[in-house]
C-alpha cells in the first residue's frame, strides 16, 4: 500500500484528522484546500500541498474528497481545475462530503468514462470520531474498487460497508440524517423539560443515557449543552443542507417525513439568526426561544 500516492482534498474540521490517520498508508499525501492554511497541521506530518484538486489528480492514484456542500463537489470534480481535468486512467476517487446521490451517480458515470472508479462515502461521527477513527463509513460503489480502499476505511473509522451501487452510501447516510434529527430534537426537548423541572441535567443525563433512551448525542452533545459549547463538531449550516437533500429524496420517492420538515424548519430559523456557524446541538437554543415566547 505504501506504493500508492494519495491525494486528500478538504482538510476542515474532520478531513484534517481523517487524513492523518491515513497518511502512514500513503507513499506520497498530496493535499488541498481552498484555505491554504488548513494543510498547514497536515503539511507538518509530511504531506505536501498543491494549489488546485487537478494537480492532486495528476500525481495521486487514490484521492479522497470531503467538502461543504454540492455546489463544492461540482467544483472540485468538474471544475476547470477539477479532479476530472487531471485523472490518470485506473485513478479511485472517493468522495466522502455527505451530497446527493444524483451527484455521486453522476461522479461515478464521469469516472468510468475516463477508465477511473468512484465510491461515494459519507460518514457519520462528527469532530469527535474523526478525530479519534471511530466513524461510521457507508459505501456505494463496485466491490472491486471498494476492496482496495478498505485498508484506508479501517483507518478513519470503527464501522465501514458496502450499501450497494454508486448513490447507496448517499443513501444511507440520508437515513441517518433523519434518524439524528429525531433523536437531536427528543433529547433537546428531554433537557428543556430538565431545566424547567428543577433537574440536574447532568445527573438527568448520567440516568437516562443508561437506559432505553441511551444513544450518541446523549453522551457525546448532551454534556456540551449542558455547559454552553455550541462550538461546532457538524455545523448547522451543513445539517440543514443535509435535510434538505433528505426531504428532496424522498419528495422524488413520493413519501413524506414531516418529523424532518419540523426539525429542518427549527434549523433554518436558527441558520436565519445568524446561528448557522454553531453545532447542531444548539437546537436548544430554538426550542427555548419558542417556550420564552409562549409564556
Amino acid at each position: 500500500m505504501k506504493s500508492v500516492n494519495v491525494g486528500w482534498i478538504g482538510t476542515g474540521v474532520m478531513g484534517r484528522w481523517m487524513c492523518s490517520h491515513i497518511l502512514p498508508l500513503a507513499n506520497e499525501m498530496y493535499v488541498y484546500n481552498r484555505t491554504k492554511s488548513k494543510t498547514e497541521p497536515l503539511v507538518k506530518e509530511g504531506a505536501i500541498a498543491l494549489d488546485s484538486p487537478k494537480e492532486v489528480a495528476e500525481k495521486a492514484q487514490i484521492i479522497f474528497t470531503i467538502v461543504g456542500h454540492p455546489s463544492d463537489v461540482e467544483e472540485v470534480y468538474f471544475g476547470k481545475n477539477g479532479l476530472l481535468k487531471g485523472a490518470k486512467e485506473g485513478t479511485i476517487f472517493v468522495d466522502m462530503t455527505t451530497t446527493k446521490p444524483s451527484l455521486a451517480k453522476k461522479i461515478f458515470d464521469a469516472a468510468k468514462k475516463i477508465g477511473c472508479s468512484s465510491i461515494d462515502a459519507p460518514v457519520s461521527g462528527g469532530d469527535v470520531g474523526a478525530r479519534e477513527a471511530r466513524l461510521s463509513i457507508m459505501a456505494g460503489g463496485e466491490e472491486d474498487a471498494y476492496a482496495t480502499i478498505e485498508p484506508f476505511f479501517a483507518k478513519m473509522g470503527k464501522n465501514y460497508q458496502l450499501q450497494g451501487v454508486a448513490g447507496a452510501g448517499q443513501h444511507t447516510k440520508m437515513a441517518n440524517q433523519i434518524a439524528i434529527a429525531g433523536t437531536m430534537i427528543g433529547v433537546s426537548e428531554a433537557l428543556v423539560y430538565a431545566k424547567k423541572a428543577g433537574l440536574d441535567g447532568q445527573t438527568m443525563v448520567n440516568t437516562i443515557a443508561k437506559g432505553a433512551a441511551a444513544c450518541w448525542t446523549l453522551d457525546n452533545l448532551a454534556p456540551r449543552v449542558l455547559k454552553g459549547d455550541f462550538e461546532p463538531g457538524f455545523m448547522i449550516d451543513h445539517f440543514v443542507k443535509d435535510m434538505g437533500i433528505a426531504l428532496e429524496e424522498a419528495r422524488n420517492m413520493g413519501i413524506a417525513l414531516p418529523g424532518l420538515a419540523l426539525v429542518e424548519q427549527l434549523y433554518i430559523a436558527l441558520a436565519g439568526a445568524g446561528e448557522g456557524r454553531k453545532g447542531t446541538q444548539a437546537l436548544i437554543l430554538a426550542l427555548e426561544r419558542v417556550a420564552s415566547s409562549e409564556k
